[in-house]
């Protein structure tokens, strides 16, 4: 085998190795990971339960030395409720879509906070962007129509974001609906 040549030909290539070759060849008209906003970072949220930790606790203290003890329970009850909901918050942010446009496919990757793994490959041609508006909050809800089957894509994305991921997508749907350009130069 010469140096810089992948290919063995010894190696049995399937339909599915041709094709994702195929796939990584083609120019990718847009491409975009959404991933849910959290304000707080994990710095912010060790300060900030530090800080309620240790109200809870002076607080508690305080009722402690008038005698009434069992208020100090509730106070850490209190710091621990916070605590959780704050972990339950940051293990939503993990769920994500990831959305690729190339001339022949649109393909579009969800997977959840839990890690399951949800994939829709469409023909860019035969799939039709809606939006849901309203006059006062803006754009809804954004859908992939393809045959019959609406797809929700971008749920978690605010008001604004999702104007400018619709007109971000609904310019590479359309540069895949016109076809490949020819470029004699290149």
């Amino acid at each position: 085998m010469t140096a810089g040549n992948d290919f063995d030909p010894g190696e049995d290539l399937t339909a599915n190795d041709l094709a994702a070759d195929a796939a990584e060849a083609e120019p990718k008209l847009f491409s975009a990971l959404l991933t849910p906003h959290r304000s707080l970072n994990r710095t912010g949220f060790i300060v900030l339960m530090s800080f309620v930790t240790a109200v809870s606790f002076i607080a508690g203290a305080v009722f402690w030395w008038l005698g009434a003890w069992p208020i100090f329970g509730f106070f850490g009850l209190d710091a621990l409720v916070i605590y959780w909901a704050f972990k339950v918050n940051f293990r939503t942010a993990k769920a994500s879509e990831e959305i690729t446009v190339t001339p022949s496919e649109l393909r579009l990757r969800r997977i959840s906070h839990r890690g399951h793994v949800a994939e829709w490959v469409l023909n860019p041609l035969w799939v039709r962007f809606e939006q849901i508006s309203h006059e006062e909050f803006g754009i809804e809800r954004l859908y992939l129509v393809s045959r019959g089957r609406r797809v929700s894509v971008g749920s978690f994305l605010g008001p604004d974001e999702k104007a400018s991921f619709s007109k971000a997508l609904t310019a590479a749907l359309n540069a895949a609906k016109r076809g490949p350009t020819y470029n004699p130069i290149a």
